[in-house]
């Protein structure tokens, strides 16, 4: 599994990333963790908001940080 998080390096950024990890870790997945914080390459993804949450290439959410919880079930989802 990949995950992206795309955002600038903001606080809500590094929210994402400290609730996708422990929710990857929650979950007993494996996954791969990548950050894309170039503006062009973010908007590229049709992200018009920060931070997003791209799970296996698909944006799963976009100008929120999800709970925790709320990202294991996108993760089960998939």
């Amino acid at each position: 599994m990949n995950i992206k998080i795309l955002g600038t390096g903001c606080s809500k950024c590094e929210q994402l990333e400290v609730a996708a990890r422990a929710a990857v870790a929650d979950a007993g997945v494996e996954a791969e963790f990548d950050k894309i914080t170039d503006p062009a390459e973010i908007a590229a993804w049709g992200v018009m908001a920060t931070p997003a949450l791209v799970i296996d290439d698909e944006v799963a959410t976009s100008g929120r940080v999800p709970s925790e919880g709320d990202i294991r079930q996108l993760l089960a989802d998939r």
